[in-house]
């Protein structure tokens, strides 16, 4: 794995920072404080490529591979995790999963909206009383004539409220995750409603939705890939997916670092700025070493599945990493900060409240160990 970045990679981190310093960063405190995400980034992010990347530009995308989406995901993760959730869900879990198991004619209604932020997607795995349990899912899915009628509820949904199109996993017959087929739901059809989840802990700015579906119909030309594998649409889309969060994991760590190393050099105690100080150096050093090492497994894993690779194994150990070395960045660069850390005046209480979600979603990572459990000694404790 040569660990060079091409100019072409470079040049997309650097105009995707760009993006990010100009179009978020100033936002980010302000949109967590009313927690409401301004709609119109979503535009913006689609004129940027950013709403396209890895989506072939025959579809509508702006092309690249998984490597170059990883570097800029790690940038809108620095920047805020509310937009980068925007782009992980819309192109990630959704856009990504119509350009690869889609009809000619499914790609050619949703892509190239998806790609330029005229529509956004959701995801629809997660239920109310179903979560790492993913195969035992409840929404049903019952075939009427030429269509299905789908009725059941989705929870804690990213985009959910604003989505165009709702990639939804409902059951289609039998047991586990051979009986789950996924199926495109346009969001204006009858039956078809959402709740705001709001009072978040973190990600307050993102849209989370409970999603509620009461018999919706759509034709069967609406179900993606075959009747059947949609728990394989969907175990695909997280494991790139995983990627994705670990990618912006590293991004969070980096604002966690980049926030106290200029409050370290401004701060005097003692007679001196506490940068000079032995125990907060090793707090900024322990972040630093963290973050890179997180880095190198979100590119190994980057590099493998665009090889064409099995990298499951590899995504779960990159996001079971940086999920909680973001964590522990947050709050050792809180630690820095001392007293200032804990309000809402400087970045870090924020921070700190957005890094807790990514040990839980996509899987959480007592799921991830038990993945990487069974891939290190091919007995499964699930």
């Amino acid at each position: 794995m040569d660990l060079t970045l091409s100019e072409e990679h470079q040049a997309l981190k650097e105009s995707a920072a760009a993006f990010v310093d100009k179009e978020v960063v100033p936002f980010a405190a302000e949109w967590d404080r009313a927690e409401q995400v301004d709609r119109a980034i979503v535009g913006k992010l689609g004129r940027a490529g950013l709403l396209g990347l890895g989506v072939p530009e025959e579809l509508g995308g702006s092309g690249g591979d998984m490597f170059a989406y990883c570097l800029a995901i790690e940038e809108l993760g620095r920047g805020d995790q509310a937009i980068r959730g925007i782009v992980s869900v819309s192109l990630g879990l959704v856009g990504k999963s119509i350009a690869r198991f889609g009809t000619p004619e499914q790609q050619e209604r949703w892509l190239p909206g998806i790609c330029s932020g005229e529509m956004v997607g959701c995801f629809g795995l997660t239920e109310p009383g179903v979560g790492s349990d993913a195969g035992n899912l409840t929404t049903k899915a019952v075939r009427d004539g030429g269509d299905y009628l789908i009725t059941g509820s989705k929870q804690f949904i990213t985009n959910g409220n604003w989505a165009d199109v709702a990639l939804v996993m409902a059951r289609t017959g039998g047991e586990g995750g051979r009986g789950v087929s996924a199926f495109l739901v346009p969001t204006d059809s009858a039956g078809f409603s959402t709740t705001k989840i709001t009072d978040k802990l973190g990600l307050r700015g993102q849209d989370t939705a409970a999603l509620h579906l009461d018999a919706v119909r759509v034709p069967a030309s609406a179900m993606l890939g075959e009747e059947g594998r949609g728990f394989t649409v969907a175990m695909t889309a997280l494991d790139r997916g995983r990627t994705s969060i670990a990618a912006s994991a590293v991004g969070l760590s980096t604002a966690c670092l980049d926030a106290a190393l200029d409050y370290a050099a401004s701060r005097e105690q003692f007679g001196r700025t506490i940068a000079g100080h032995q125990l907060v150096q090793q707090l900024l050093v322990e972040t630093q070493v963290e973050r890179d090492a997180a880095r190198l497994l979100v590119w190994r894993a980057a590099d493998l599945c665009d090889r064409g690779q099995p990298f499951r194994a590899e995504a779960s150990a990159a996001k079971y990493y940086a999920a909680e070395s973001a964590v522990r960045a947050a709050n050792r660069c809180l630690q820095v900060f001392g007293g200032y850390g804990f309000v809402e005046e400087y970045p870090l209480a924020k921070y700190l409240r957005d890094a807790r979600v990514l040990t839980l979603y996509e899987g959480t990572t007592q799921v991830q160990t038990l993945l990487l459990g069974r891939a290190l000694t091919g007995v499964s404790a699930f």
